[in-house]
């Protein structure tokens, strides 16, 4: 198994154009701001997208990107099981941002139209995961104390939720936001994914 380099923003901006920038967020993560020219291939679709990235990686370096660095250092390492050579963008977009590197964005001109592509971007109203975890972890610790007034025992849904996110700053990783990337707005559309696989297996 190979193992994968970690690259900085300055250093990546310097050289963007020799990468194939693949963006493993949700697709309303991406739509609200990714790296210029990055595919968007969510985590959860790494396997399916393995062949088409097996390919892109032929002709040229893969550049995995996430938010904060943690999900595109996870697809660096489902990738190099598979002998798939890949480079994390140290920090993800929030450092990339942070430094002044310009990002693309959905513009809607229509229902849901990108005026530069012509896409359809209509997750671009879903919101960023970590908000998503932040609204998912504050309702059910809020839901575990109102509870708790009557059933005492409820109260520990809202210890065990800040346990969990005590532990996730630990180990910088998130099981909330695992869950709620499966849910169904946080997924890709299927003529979308296929788009991107097919623009990448060429």
């Amino acid at each position: 198994m190979i193992s994968h380099a970690a690259v900085h923003p300055d250093q990546a901006a310097a050289r963007l154009s020799a990468y194939t920038v693949i963006d493993v967020r949700t697709p309303g993560e991406y739509a609200a701001g990714h790296l210029p020219g990055a595919h968007n291939i969510p985590l959860g679709h790494l396997a399916t997208a393995l062949p088409a990235l097996k390919a892109a990686a032929a002709r040229g370096e893969l550049l995995m990107v996430c938010a904060s660095g943690s999900r595109s250092a996870t697809a660096c390492e489902r990738l190099a099981a598979a002998d798939v050579p890949a480079t994390t963008l140290t920090g993800g977009t929030t450092a990339w941002t942070a430094q002044g590197h310009p990002v693309e964005r959905a513009v809607n001109t229509g229902p849901g139209k990108n005026s530069r592509t012509g896409k359809d971007f209509g997750a671009k109203a879903v919101w960023p995961m970590e908000r998503q975890v932040r609204l998912a972890a504050g309702s059910l610790v809020v839901a575990g104390l109102a509870v708790g007034t009557r059933y005492r025992r409820a109260r520990w849904l809202s210890a065990a939720i800040g346990g969990g996110l005590v532990f996730s700053a630990l180990t910088d990783t998130c099981g909330l936001a695992a869950l709620l990337a499966r849910l169904p707005h946080n997924q890709p559309r299927a003529t979308d994914l296929d788009a991107t696989l097919v623009a990448l297996g060429r």
